[in-house]
């Protein structure tokens, strides 16, 4: 798994690529929190269009990331999942209370160089 950070005002765009699972969510969940301490972001943009399996690790560290977030005022918004991620967020509910987005964070206001 890996991820590439990139922040613009407030936004912090997270790219991951890979497997999020059991063996990989605590580097994942350790990457988002370092960079949500340095950025200090409103929002934070997960794209997930690289990912191709999450298990519930994953969503627990999606759904600790936007608690943090909301407490502080913000939100996450998950952008191009693929098919079987998307499923899982349905399923689990978070996408009840987070946004998903089927394009990428470039074209929702920040983010515009498109990486």
């Amino acid at each position: 798994m890996q991820v590439f950070f990139s922040s613009e005002g407030k936004e912090l765009w997270a790219r991951v690529k890979g497997e999020v699972d059991l063996e990989n969510a605590d580097l994942l969940r350790r990457e988002l929190e370092a960079s949500l301490d340095h950025a200090r972001p409103q929002v934070l943009l997960l794209d997930l269009e690289g990912v191709t399996f999450m298990d519930s690790s994953g969503l627990g560290v999606i759904l600790g990331r936007y608690r943090r977030l909301k407490k502080e005022g913000g939100r996450v918004v998950i952008c191009r999942p693929q098919p079987q991620v998307r499923r899982l967020l349905e399923i689990s509910g978070l996408s009840k209370i987070m946004t998903i987005h089927p394009e990428g964070p470039e074209t929702l206001g920040g983010m515009k160089d498109g990486r």
